[in-house]
């Protein structure tokens, strides 16, 4: 089983890329999707973070925006939010990958956003990063409710560069051309790879994990 690992900053248009990978028939897993189920109501993460951030907590699930008051600009909290979620995001994508391993799946795509930055690249045969040019990203991300410039600036500064995730990925999907400009270049991937084997999840290793690097 072949497996992407797809990237991208914020605004580079990730979530639409993954999508169409959705559409050509690959599955996805989603690791912000997770995370907001793991923080939701009766999440896995909920009574240890609520434990770590107090006042977090409304009704059974955390309080994002709260939760985001005490990490954001802070990274010595981010740190402790990341050390109980990172474990329980890697589990999830393992079942993920081991489910759809048993079904002989041949490709899947794991979305995350932190890929490199959290080494999750060294558990993908083939790594994405999405990209768009400076303007587009700045007009996508400021068009967002509750965005201003400083907080836009304070998220990049916690992610690694664009360039540096372009020269580290084996393609690179360019998102400012819209949609179904995306969609042709994803499909070319797909059609690129076809002949891949896989080396970090095949029949017969320890399906509770990916193979090291």
């Amino acid at each position: 089983m072949l497996i992407f690992g797809l990237t991208g900053s914020i605004g580079m248009g990730k979530t639409t890329a993954a999508n169409a990978f959705r559409r050509l028939g690959v599955p996805v897993y989603d690791s912000d999707a997770m995370v907001h189920r793991l923080l939701g109501n009766e999440g896995g993460a909920v009574e240890a973070v609520a434990a770590a951030f107090p006042g977090v907590l409304r009704g059974g699930a955390v309080d994002r925006a709260k939760l985001g008051e005490f990490v954001f600009g802070r990274p010595d909290r981010l740190l402790v939010l990341e050390e109980i979620l990172h474990p329980m995001v890697l589990d999830q994508k393992n079942k993920f990958l081991a489910a759809t391993c048993r079904r002989r799946v041949r490709r899947v795509v794991i979305d995350s956003p932190l890929l490199f930055e959290t080494g999750g690249n060294f558990s993908c045969d083939i790594t994405i990063t999405v990209s768009a040019p400076n303007f587009i990203q700045t007009r996508r991300v400021l068009h967002r409710p509750g965005m201003s410039r400083e907080r836009f600036n304070k998220i990049l500064e916690s992610q690694m560069p664009d360039y540096e995730k372009r020269d580290l990925s084996n393609f690179v999907v360019l998102t400012g051309l819209g949609r179904i400009d995306s969609l042709r270049q994803i499909h070319k991937i797909l059609l690129a790879t076809s002949n891949w084997q896989p080396r970090k999840w095949r029949p017969g290793l320890d399906k509770s994990k990916p193979e090291s690097p």
